[in-house]
């Protein structure tokens, strides 16, 4: 099987549909005997931060000399960097070789009835890479939520809560039921690493934890960013973790969110090995660490900042980062954002910080037009002009900008994925 034959049969099992039930995934890992319960596992659910975190846990572990699968969605190129292997994306080849692998498995459920989905399929197919190669531990990222999550057959040694927020609609519409869906990857027996968290998804994740029988260690009590300096290009760090405490480290990420996220990651990782990290080991794992479309500066002069905020919660957190970390003159906003997003939310955050606006639709189907996005804009004040894709957004932000401007390109992932190859060849 070619790649392009693989991701033919992938795609068409879009569109993505939120069903409440495990039965396709769990009736493809049957047919495969369970080859995600061949590894110890990490899974990692919340609202942000999920993504950083995940490649953090994964890149730690391998400094520590142990071999992790790291899963993670969406991607902002091609599917093949949401599965990789110590900091190498499975290839097109190894991609094809195992959907050719999988795909039988797959058009059996599909006869039985409802079809395999994307998202499914994809989560089946790193259960079976990761154990082919075979892996020491796999690090796997939530798509949604965590209850009915295709991730959540896995065993979930360690389970790591991020912040939890109003998202995703499908999750619910209060900060409690989104926390009740996400809690739902605590297990017997495991580990629980919980981030700050608002009290009402506090207590929905501690009271799952005591019905099934998990461990909770909290951030602030068990763990924590103990120190904290901005430094070029990115900042410098003292982890209080659950073993030792590690001083010292720079990590190439901004914003005091990427800290609580190394703490976090690092947590983790002493919880999945039991047992304090190489501190040297850490120390380099952490310093070459990356956060694509996080916070990512792309271009200088005017400098360029690309961020998937696409929530409220991740919007403030951005702009507090932003005023922290960055000096600018002017402060322009390239923003699309997608049709069940908080597009108010996210665009009152920024905008005490933005002189100009360019509202525009990504090339998501489910892309928000510009014009509801440049009626927001303007509900909360700002100049703003709208433009039929990112790319010509950002020409024109651009043009305006001087070379002492930033321009800011956020409100969705999709919307970073469509300008950053410009900047970045992966």
């Amino acid at each position: 099987m070619r790649f392009e034959e693989a991701l033919t049969d992938l795609e068409g099992r879009q569109p993505e549909r939120m069903v409440p039930d495990l039965d396709r995934i769990r009736a493809v890992a049957d047919l495969v005997d369970h080859p995600e319960l061949t590894y110890r596992t990490i899974h990692i659910t919340g609202t942000n931060g999920k993504t950083t975190t995940a490649r953090l846990s994964a890149r730690i572990l391998c400094a520590q000399g142990v071999t992790a699968g790291l899963y993670t969605s969406p991607h902002l190129g091609s599917v093949t960097e949401r599965l990789g292997l110590c900091d190498e994306s499975i290839s097109e080849q190894e991609f094809a070789d195992a959907y050719a692998h999988l795909l039988p498995y797959l058009e059996e459920i599909d006869r039985r009835g409802e079809r395999v989905t994307y998202f499914e399929a994809l989560t089946a197919l790193a259960y079976l890479w990761f154990a082919d190669k075979p892996v020491e531990a796999g690090v796997f990222e939530v798509g949604m939520g965590g209850t009915w999550d295709a991730t959540n057959l896995i065993r979930s040694e360690v389970a790591v809560l991020c912040r939890i927020g109003l998202d995703h609609p499908e999750l619910g519409s209060t900060v409690a039921e989104v926390a009740t869906e996400k809690a739902g990857i605590l297990k017997s027996g495991t580990v629980a690493l919980v981030a700050e968290q608002r009290p009402e998804a506090l207590a929905v994740i501690e009271a799952r934890a005591a019905e099934v029988g998990a461990e909770v260690r909290m951030e602030g009590r068990d763990f924590a960013v103990d120190d904290r300096q901005v430094a070029v290009g990115g900042q410098v760090l003292t982890v209080r973790g659950l073993h030792a405490k590690y001083p010292d480290l720079f990590v190439p990420l901004h914003g005091r969110h990427q800290a609580q996220n190394t703490a976090i990651a690092v947590a983790a990782c002493e919880a999945l090995l039991e047992r304090p990290l190489t501190g040297a080991r850490l120390r380099t794992a952490l310093a070459e660490a990356t956060s694509p479309g996080r916070l990512e500066v792309v271009s200088r002069r005017p400098l360029i900042v690309l961020d998937g905020a696409h929530n409220p919660d991740g919007a403030v957190a951005l702009a507090h980062a932003l005023g922290e970390e960055f000096v600018w003159h002017r402060l322009h906003v390239v923003v699309g954002v997608l049709e069940t997003k908080d597009v108010d939310g996210i665009v009152e955050a920024l905008a005490p910080r933005v002189d100009a606006a360019y509202a525009c639709a990504n090339s998501h189907p489910k892309s928000l037009p510009a014009e509801p996005v440049a009626a927001s804009c303007e509900k909360n004040g700002l100049p703003v002009r709208t433009f039929d894709s990112v790319g010509l957004a950002l020409d024109a932000a651009v043009a305006a900008a001087s070379d002492h401007d930033l321009i800011l390109v956020t409100g969705s992932l999709y919307t970073v994925a469509d300008v950053r190859p410009r900047y970045v060849k992966d």
